[in-house]
Formats: structure tokens, sequence, C-alpha cells
């Protein structure tokens, strides 16, 4: 009979996959699963078509108190740690002690907020994380006629979408000179700017909130640093999250964009582990530290962290990759590295603007290294290059043109 005691920061996506694992691979432990919210595991990715009233509340929850139950899952709802002793092998809650023999932080992170002049206080500016945000936001979208998105985020995306589709006459304002600039060329960014626009959103690029116009703590229009005002019912923040380090103050674990672990997700204290949006873990195949916040990677490191929390050798070794629709006539699909992570990558692409398609990859030196395509349809192959990245492969510099055609095999 087992008598290891796991205890679980975070019960999002990689923190109850792990906790369900764990379960699995050791049946007679006890596991503690905290999380700083009200609710059990819901779907984050469903909250955009939630916002956009195409889907029910109830069809975002993915867990209940009776599956945390059944899986002998002791759950913390709206529950703060307040310090880890690593020396002591125990975490403090409320005063309490808990003991544990392995620790995962899936802690997350938080909207980055607005310092700008007119933020503080203002009840009609919203961030778009959580299931609390999406309801008070969607209760706003029933009486407003107009809003600003602000960011080129893939947040600041999913409010001027969600804005638009339930009929308000919305204006997105892009800091740089388009969505998603650290990834997109000009090419590829003209592609999505049409989808955008097609569904009727306004677009301002190379600008920025110079101050909210606010009036009895409501926004009533957003002052831009080139001058423009636009009145508006509400705003929607994309600026991009806070990641939650603050457990690691007075202790040795290493954090840079979030917590430091190796390929096992193991941080410097062993027997701590990181997993999910926090974790800057280290990817074998890219030979490189980086964080990766999207839900396919979150449920991945769940389980491979899992398997070492309980004694294994497990390495994560997945390629990242995501998919989205953009408004109503576009999609991306992203693989591997990318500019955004390795601006010294050489790239490859091609452009279709009569099918709306783009396709670029990026090579480190000789090797496959990630790739990114538009195009509801232009999904062709992508398991190939999945394989061929996780095989290293290397190709000739006038081999590389023709991996643009490579279809399914």
């Amino acid at each position: 009979m087992s008598s290891r005691r796991y205890i679980i920061i975070g019960n999002g996506f990689a923190g109850t996959t792990a906790a369900e694992h764990l379960r699995k691979l050791d049946p007679s432990s006890s596991i503690h699963l905290f999380g700083d919210e009200a609710y059990p595991l819901y779907n984050r990715i469903a909250l955009p078509p939630l916002l956009r009233k195409q889907i029910a509340a109830s069809k975002v929850m993915m867990r209940d108190l009776a599956w945390h139950e059944k899986y002998a899952i002791e759950l913390h709802l709206g529950t703060r740690v307040e310090r880890i002793i690593p020396e002591e092998k125990c975490i403090l809650v409320h005063g309490r002690s808990y003991a544990y023999d392995a620790l995962l932080l899936a802690t997350g992170g938080a909207p980055q907020p607005s310092q700008l002049p007119g933020a503080a206080g203002a009840q009609n500016i919203f961030h778009f994380q959580s299931f609390d945000d999406t309801q008070l936001l969607s209760e706003r979208l029933e009486t407003a006629r107009c809003a600003v998105a602000v960011g080129g985020s893939f947040i600041a995306y999913e409010l001027a979408e969600a804005f638009v589709a339930r009929g308000l006459e919305t204006h997105w304002l892009i800091r740089g000179p388009r969505f998603l600039r650290r990834l997109l060329d000009e090419d590829a960014g003209s592609l999505l700017d049409a989808a955008a626009r097609a569904d009727g959103v306004h677009l301002h690029y190379g600008d920025e909130v110079a101050s909210f116009e606010t009036v009895n703590n409501q926004v009533q229009a957003v002052q831009t640093q080139r001058g423009l005002r636009l009145p508006t019912d509400l705003v929607g923040l994309g600026l991009g999250i806070q990641i939650h380090l603050d457990l690691a103050i007075g202790t040795t674990i290493a954090t840079a964009t979030g917590f430091v672990c190796d390929d096992r997700l193991e941080t410097s204290i062993p027997g701590i582990f990181a997993a999910g949006d926090a974790a800057e873990f280290f990817d074998p195949i890219a030979q490189m530290h980086y964080r990766m916040g999207t839900w396919n990677n979150a449920g991945a490191h769940g389980k491979v962290v899992a398997i070492n929390m309980a004694g294994g050798d497990q390495r994560y070794h997945d390629i990242p990759e995501y998919s989205s629709k953009i408004f109503s006539d576009q999609a991306i699909t992203q693989f591997g590295l990318s500019p955004e992570l390795r601006p010294d990558l050489h790239m490859v692409r091609r452009l279709d603007r009569n099918e709306g398609h783009y396709r670029a990859l990026f090579f480190d030196g000789d090797r496959l290294a990630g790739g990114v395509f538009i195009g509801k349809t232009n999904r062709a192959g992508k398991r190939r290059y999945l394989d061929a990245i996780k095989a290293r492969a290397t190709f000739a510099a006038n081999e590389r043109e023709a991996l643009l055609d490579w279809k399914a095999v």
C-alpha cells in the first residue's frame, strides 16, 4: 500500500490531469488539489463560444465534486496556498501544514492590468480569462452598443470576435503593425486583417491607449496616443498574463518567465514539479527552455508530470501546437518553434491570396523546427511536419521549398 502524499497547487487542466493520472498510477496515495477559483475544472477554450452565446454555461464545466470524490482527490476550492517550505516538505494554507512527497506547481497566471490614467476603479474594463470574467462581460454585452478591444494577443482577438458576433460596433486597438506580430509576417497578417474587417471589425494598428475617459467609474471613451477618441460602452483588455510565481519567494526554486524545470518538469528543488502555463520547461527537441500557454500543452504536461511525481522517469517531448478559428472565415495552425521564440530561425513561405492560404516553415540551421498555416482548408500534411520535427530531420536549402507541398500520407 502506498503512503505517498501528493499536493497539486492549481486545479486547471494541467493540475487536474496530473491528479487524475496520479490516482491511476498510485491508487492508495493521498492527493490534495488546491484551486483559488470557486469551481472544479472547466474548459477555458470553451469560454470564447460561451461569450459569443453559442453554447450554454453547463457545457463549459468538465469536472464536478462527485468526480473528485470518485477519484479520492481532496479538492480545496477558493483556497490560496500561502507558502512552500521545501526543507520541511510541506505547504502552509490558512496556518495549517500539509506534508508532501511530491509537489506540483500548476499556478497559471492572471491578466496583465492596465496602469493608464482612468483604468483604476473603472467598472467596465474587462479581462477575459476565467469563467467569472466571461459571465460578467457577457452580462454587460447585453446592453452595450459599442466596445473596444485592446492588445495584439489571442485574448484580444477573442474579445474582438465576441464583440462583433454579439452585434456591437467593435474597434480593435493593436500597438504593433499587425495581430501576432512576433509570429506572423506582413502577408500573413493581411489575411487575418481581411477576416476581421469582413466581420465588421474596425482595426487600428500602430496605436495604443493613452487614457480612459471615465465618468462615475465608467469608461466613456478611449483616447489613443495618435489622437483617436473612441466612444465606448466597455473595454476588453488582452495584454498578456502575469505568471503566479509568488510561491517561489523565500525558496531556491529557480524562476524566469515561469518556474524553471527540466524535461521531466522537475524544478531546481527535487520533488517539486511545474506544469502548464507556469512551467518554463526544457524542450529536448528544440534544445531550449520556454513557456507554452496552450490547452494541449497543459494536458500533456499533466500526464507526464504525474508519472515523474510517482517516481517514474518520463521525458516531455511533445511538439507544441495549436489551431484556432479566426473570425468567420479564417483559421490559424501553429506548431513547433516560431520567430516569436527564436527570431533567428530561417523561413520559407508561400502565399495564395485567392484561396486565403499562407504556409510558412521555420528552420534551425538545416533542421525543420516549426511552422504556421493560415486558411480553413490549409492543414494538410501537419502530421508529417510534426514527425519530421520530432525526428530532428534535416533538409538542405534547395529541398525546403518542396516541403511546402507536403500532404497527408
